[in-house]
């Protein structure tokens, strides 16, 4: 076996040899196509792969492994790009964007997904057969990705738990090139380790999910203006108290810029973004809205009974591509100081540099331990704090030092951890799972990638010494 070199160490006879294999594309960083293959929805993302390897199918993902593996070279896996990690050079990416087959089994109440498959491919069929996913706030995000990093739906979550502890088989291209099913009865701790653990472990080629039977819900957003911002932030705690596992809410606090992009009302305005969620009864989620009610009307209000297909009206996320930072952490708790700590942030924050802050309840199923729960760190906590910033690097340099800040003055009642999607391009495998998990995965690392292969574009576990 040869040690990687560098790119120029490739030959390009192997790379020949290797494009002869694949029936996707193989892009070396002088050919057409490759600065459009490695960018991802973070455009503040940088990466330098020697090698991309756009993937048809799982023969090509075993392909490109082998290839990787022969030659010590690191290996990582990108389908739409949105969490930013650290930059990386001199690795082969595989990219799996084309990998979006999506099958429904009504009768099993699950979808198969591809490995590049969007929520939007899934929802709209999974709808058809009266079924839902435990899905993202926004349609264009990756299941996969969503999925192996815990996947905490703001619609479904706090009434059926987190989306990786309804996955039911997984398929994966290990370290040493061999295509793998993997359930929890077989290979029951790789299964573990990948529902949590990410691209540590392998490219995820193909999910079995688990569907619910959910066809509709009663929410929305109401945005607020920024003199009723410190009411909608003490009316929060009141509304979420008592609230059943049934209803979800966060608040956001936006900074929205003077852009053409943004519906007039909303444009280049400092306001309090409430979202809601209820799989109950409309006249139930509004007498628990009621203290959001009580402030007033707000500048839009979106609330009111919608198809599940039309889910992405209550966070309404951008579809776009965009350069951006973002941080975040779990708390154990929302006393009244922690209160008063976001109403300053929220003064610091208007009209400021931190585009988005937003606080969003957790709990209900959230907070169960199945007994194969996945190593999501985040079941202990009440809360997730999140925020970032957006813009040319001087703004988001700065905004991200304005963000530290909120998010350090709520460290008193955090749990010392981050929920792994909501985690910055600073965080660690150390940051974003429980030392117990983490002990448990390095060994599982040792025994599937000892040479720590696939360390790129996750937050990396280390194998255990032995």
């Amino acid at each position: 076996m040869t040690e990687y070199q560098g790119p120029t160490a490739l030959g390009e006879d192997a790379v020949a040899e290797l494009a002869d294999r694949i029936e996707g594309s193989v892009l070396a960083p002088d050919d057409p196509g490759y600065t459009g293959a490695i960018a991802g929805f973070n455009l503040r993302s940088w990466q330098r792969p020697c090698l991309v390897v756009e993937a048809a199918g799982a023969s090509d993902v075993r392909a490109a492994v082998a290839f990787a593996a022969a030659r010590d070279l690191p290996v990582g896996v990108m389908a739409t790009g949105h969490q930013p990690f650290p930059a990386a050079d001199d690795f082969l990416l595989v990219t799996t964007r084309a990998m979006r087959t999506v099958e429904i089994d009504a009768e099993r109440a699950v979808a198969r997904v591809g490995a590049g498959a969007l929520w939007a491919d899934v929802v709209e069929p999974a709808q058809a057969a009266g079924l839902a996913p435990l899905n993202g706030s926004s349609p264009q995000v990756g299941v996969v990705g969503f999925t192996l990093g815990g996947g905490l739906s703001p619609f479904l979550g706090r009434s059926y738990g987190w989306a990786a502890d309804h996955v039911v088989t997984i398929e994966v291209v290990t370290p040493d090139g061999v295509l793998r099913r993997v359930s929890a009865a077989a290979e029951p701790e790789l299964f573990w380790g990948l529902r949590g653990g990410r691209s540590n472990f392998g490219i995820v080629t193909e999910l079995e999910i688990g569907l619910f039977p959910v066809t509709s819900f009663y929410g929305g957003g109401i945005y607020f203006p920024a003199e009723n911002v410190e009411a909608v932030l003490r009316a929060f705690p009141e509304v979420v108290r008592d609230a059943p596992d049934t209803f979800t809410c966060s608040v956001a606090l936006l900074n929205f810029p003077p852009v053409p992009q943004i519906p007039e009302p909303l444009r280049g305005r400092f306001l309090a973004h409430v979202r809601v969620t209820h799989l109950g009864s409309d006249e139930e989620a509004e007498k628990l809205i009621a203290p959001f009610r009580a402030l007033g009307e707000g500048i839009l209000d979106t609330i009111g009974r919608h198809p599940y297909g039309a889910f992405d009206i209550v966070h309404s996320d951008p579809a776009d591509p965009f350069p951006y930072e973002e941080q975040g952490a779990l708390l154990a708790e929302l006393p009244d100081r922690a209160v008063d700590s976001l109403v300053e942030s929220a003064h610091v924050a208007a009209g400021g540099l931190v585009t988005v802050l937003e606080i969003r309840h957790l709990g209900g199923a959230l907070a169960d331990r199945p007994a194969a729960a996945s190593p999501v760190a985040a079941r202990d906590a009440v809360f997730n704090v999140w925020g970032a910033t957006v813009g040319p690097p001087e703004v988001v340099d700065a905004g991200m030092a304005m963000l530290g800040g909120m998010v350090e003055r709520l460290s008193p009642w955090s749990t010392g951890l981050t929920y792994t999607n909501f985690a910055g391009r600073d965080d660690r495998a150390e940051n974003v799972f429980t030392a117990e998990d983490l002990a448990r995965l390095r060994v599982l690392k040792r025994r599937y990638d000892p040479r720590n292969l696939f360390r790129v574009n996750n937050h990396n576990v280390a194998p255990a010494q032995r």
